[in-house]
């Protein structure tokens, strides 16, 4: 798995020295110590055109968030799901066709999961829809708030505030694309993700309350 986290993780790359590929990993794994490093560092990807917020652009962080999930704590690694075992002419060895466990169901996931397929594909399915209903919503409340925060930089309210907003909804941002980039919709910890999705649509809703009691003062 740690051959596979080379690449499916969270990075960016610092500036000194030059172009330094580095993991935000010095608070832990976790979306909320990506997020303290970020801020700690004064890390950001682009600024956005809109609400003119400083927003941290995730890559796939797909290690931190299998770290978190059900199959990391039984011990199954990438290779056990993404690469299955086969066999030819009596020699067992790992599927070199790095692919969706739900391509090869009978390999993967039915060695643990003793249901049909059907049965295997209607669960991770169901699950996926959930998580990307959830992320829905959350993309939403963000997409709203920036507009809000613009509205609230034409209308003249303090900078001091207007930063403060910028700050909540540049974490709220991160909590979604953290989800958002990662691949398999969730399915690499589902708990884990319907909470930082749910953290999402709390800041981005906590930025337009804001706004809304400030332009009514």
């Amino acid at each position: 798995s740690l051959v596979c986290a080379q690449c499916h993780v969270e990075y960016y790359f610092k500036k000194e020295p030059k172009n330094y590929l580095t993991f935000p990993w010095k608070h832990g794994t976790s979306v909320e110590g990506m997020i303290q490093y970020f801020d700690e560092v004064g890390h950001t990807d682009y600024v956005h055109p809109i609400s003119k917020t400083p927003v941290i652009k995730a890559q796939h962080p797909d290690y931190e968030l299998y770290l978190t999930g059900v199959h990391a704590y039984r011990n199954v690694s990438c290779s056990d799901c993404h690469m299955p075992y086969r066999s030819e002419g009596g020699v067992k060895f790992s599927d070199h066709q790095v692919q969706s466990p739900l391509l090869n169901i009978s390999n993967s996931c039915a060695v643990c999961h003793r249901w049909s397929e059907d049965e295997i594909r209607t669960r991770v399915e169901s699950i996926q829809t959930k998580v990307a209903d959830a992320m829905m919503l959350a993309e939403e409340a963000l997409v709203k708030a920036h507009f809000d925060v613009a509205a609230a930089m034409e209308a003249g309210v303090d900078e001091s505030e207007i930063e403060k907003l910028r700050t909540t909804l540049r974490h709220g941002q991160f909590y979604w694309d953290y989800i958002s980039a990662s691949n398999g919709m969730g399915f690499h910890s589902p708990p884990e993700s319907m909470r930082v999705l749910g953290i999402a649509l709390q800041k981005g809703n906590e930025v337009r309350l804001q706004v809304a009691r400030l332009l009514a003062a």
